[in-house]
């Protein structure tokens, strides 16, 4: 008998925990997450890792930033995780570890760590996970790994990743050491950064039309409460 959760099933649970209506240009933020981690979900070769924790949490914050009701963040974030039938606390904490661990670090380190040339006695699980990912041939690389890695590297140094020539010579040496493609990185990471800056600008364009939304509605009210001065009488 097949008991493999199906993408309905994880969309029923995640509508099921959080019932309140998601905006609009977020819907779909939601919605492509919650299948990227489902297919990864039920894949064989995949296993949870802390990196790949980070680039969820990474998505999910930039991608939802600004998002209104601020309070229904947490609420959207934890139904998406439990629709995974995973623990959203799990992953949080995961990811606020990395952070720390990669902010106390000199990218150069960083680096090495990550491209597995140099050991840092840092995180224990952090290097055991780093060692079983260059260790095994069917690793499932995915798209939120790299973003996990990206992460890790704008929390090092954030000037890093602004330097196209830095960051492609970073990726290339974490893609060695892991036995990973730097292309698939590059390309991944590429998209990525494309879509947080349509994000952003639909975002801009979605406040913009709000404001004189709210603009013509207060005109109609003045212009509803104005008293109508009689017609003159010339007679």
């Amino acid at each position: 008998m097949n008991n493999v959760r199906t993408v309905s099933d994880t969309k029923r649970t995640f509508y099921n925990l959080h019932t309140r209506p998601i905006n609009t240009i977020y819907r779909r933020v939601v919605e492509e997450l919650m299948v990227e981690m489902h297919l990864l979900s039920v894949n064989i070769d995949f296993s949870y890792n802390s990196i790949y924790a980070l680039g969820v949490v990474t998505t999910f914050d930039r991608f939802m930033q600004g998002y209104e009701p601020e309070r229904d963040q947490e609420s959207i974030f934890n139904a998406l995780c439990r629709g995974m039938e995973q623990d959203p606390q799990h992953y949080r904490q995961d990811a606020e570890r990395l952070q720390t661990v990669a902010k106390g670090l000199p990218a150069k380190d960083l680096i090495g760590w990550l491209g597995q040339t140099t050991f840092l006695d840092r995180d224990s699980d952090l290097q055991a996970q780093l060692q079983a990912i260059a260790n095994n041939p069917n690793f499932k690389y995915n798209r939120l790994f790299a973003i996990g890695v990206f992460s890790l590297l704008e929390q090092s140094d954030p000037e890093l990743v602004k330097d196209e020539k830095q960051l492609t010579e970073a990726l290339k040496a974490i893609a060695a050491g892991l036995h990973l493609s730097d292309d698939k990185l590059n390309k991944d990471l590429e998209l990525y950064r494309s879509n947080l800056e349509k994000m952003a600008q639909a975002l801009i364009v979605m406040a913009d039309m709000l404001s004189a939304d709210r603009k013509k509605r207060e005109q109609r009210k003045q212009q509803s409460t104005t008293p109508v001065a009689p017609p003159s009488s010339n007679e």
